[in-house]
């Protein structure tokens, strides 16, 4: 999407919070219809128990990285650390990672969160070892021991074709995460390309 592009989805939602905030001054003038959007609206913004769920990871997390470049493979282990925080109101959370990948210095940038709209968990993840991003939606169970699956959808910097990755995460304790990605190998067949075991700093 370009900046014009942008710049028209901007004066968009602009445009319906002020006749959101049009309506809601001239109350008992509204119709049908204002009062059904400005309820939309307001219902669609509104942090949630899924936002206060999320929000129960912030703080710092030391990470150990264990990665597969292909099946039978040996892995490639690296320790991180993951800080977490809830920005715009506590409706996103960031998740910013240090640490080492195949002998280099790593950083990582994630975003999550829960769309009122469409009831779906979402994500993003970019780093220092590409150009691009990842994006991810998904479902989460309201027991963290069962935690979230995530498809995610990226573009393979061999092949320059998007492909498609999974993910779960569990969280055993309050205190602990269990993070899995499997993707596709050389053959085109699913493996599993990434573990990351977290442990909250104390």
């Amino acid at each position: 999407m370009n900046w014009k592009s942008w710049r028209a989805v901007g004066y968009g939602l602009i445009g319906a919070l002020a006749l959101v905030s049009a309506a809601s001054a001239q109350a008992p003038e509204m119709s049908a219809e204002e009062r059904a959007a400005m309820e939309a609206w307001m219902k669609a913004m509104t942090p949630g128990p899924e936002h206060q769920g999320m929000a129960k990871n912030v703080g710092t997390w030391n990470a150990t990285v264990t990665m597969w470049q292909a099946p039978g493979v040996p892995p490639q282990v690296s320790q991180g650390k993951s800080v977490r925080a809830m920005i715009l109101g506590g409706r996103v959370m960031v998740d910013d990672w240090t640490g080492s990948m195949m002998g280099m210095p790593f950083e990582g940038h994630g975003t999550s969160g829960y769309d009122n709209a469409s009831k779906k968990w979402w994500g993003t993840w970019s780093d220092n070892l590409s150009t691009g991003v990842m994006t991810m939606t998904g479902t989460c169970d309201s027991d963290p021991k069962k935690g979230c699956a995530h498809v995610g959808k990226s573009v393979d910097p061999v092949t320059g074709k998007e492909i498609t990755s999974r993910s779960t995460t569990v969280w055993p304790t309050p205190d602990e995460e269990r993070m899995e990605m499997f993707g596709p190998g050389p053959d085109g067949k699913e493996f599993k390309m990434m573990e990351i075991v977290s442990k909250r700093a104390k």
